[in-house]
């Protein structure tokens, strides 16, 4: 493998401020990192579901927008690392509720690049330890629920007979999505990331999925879905789940 294959971690730099945008979009990428730049909410949304981003760093003060609401939405989908940016360095109020609803870390403006690039990769450092961590105890154990188990190890699905259900790759990544949040409602931009569908699928191929998983996943004809669809979301996976 050469030093050009390996891949680059990417950052989404989300703030209305131009100059700020470009400042430090062009910073990290000087210092070898991929990054691209989003003003608003709209633009990150168009940039998330195109990129799987290692990193974001998210101004808190958005014009129209509101950074807050957008840190809840991207927390209520994915776990990717954020840096929030705010604006004044002895207003506490932001940064303790930016932390309190998920992100990773903060810088106060006006702030220092060098500072900035040491937190950025501190983070990154620290979501690295925890792939490691994750990726040793990831064939360990697994999930029940309704009378079925997911065994990773082996990565098959028993049904609550015994008899085992089987599962393509990307079925079982999105039955592992959903019993990795169950009860919770996941977009379907979530759902993509955590299949790893290429940019190029439409977003009614996750559709497609649910449906066939759903249709393995129902044992008994009688019973209700164990996954329903969320209008204007995505889907749930319903019943509670136990990790063994």
């Amino acid at each position: 493998m050469t030093a050009n294959s390996i891949k680059k971690d990417h950052i989404i730099v989300v703030d209305d401020d131009e100059g700020i945008r470009s400042m430090v979009t062009d910073y990290l990428v000087e210092r070898d990192l991929s990054a691209s730049a989003a003003s608003n909410r709209r633009e990150f949304n168009h940039l998330f579901a195109r990129t799987y981003p290692s990193l974001i760093l998210l101004d808190l003060r958005l014009g129209n927008d509101d950074g807050l609401d957008l840190l809840r939405e991207i927390r209520s989908y994915s776990d990717v690392p954020i840096i929030i940016m705010t604006g004044h360095r002895l207003d506490e109020i932001d940064r303790v509720l930016g932390l309190e609803f998920g992100a990773d870390d903060y810088i106060a403006k006006p702030f220092s690049l060098r500072e900035l690039l040491a937190r950025v990769h501190a983070v990154l450092r620290r979501q690295e330890i925890g792939r490691t961590s994750r990726a040793r105890d990831f064939e360990r154990g697994g999930y029940r629920f309704g009378g079925c188990q997911l065994e990773r190890r082996r990565r098959r699905l028993i049904d609550p007979s015994g008899k085992q259900v089987s599962l393509s790759k990307g079925e079982y990544a999105l039955l592992l999505a959903f019993l990795k949040a169950s009860q919770r409602p996941l977009t379907r931009e979530h759902l993509l990331q955590a299949t790893r569908v290429h940019e190029d699928i439409f977003d009614r191929s996750i559709d497609v999925q649910v449906l066939r998983l759903r249709r393995k996943l129902k044992v008994d004809p009688n019973a209700p879905d164990m996954i329903r669809t969320e209008r204007g979301v995505g889907y749930v996976f319903v019943l509670p789940v136990e990790r063994y």
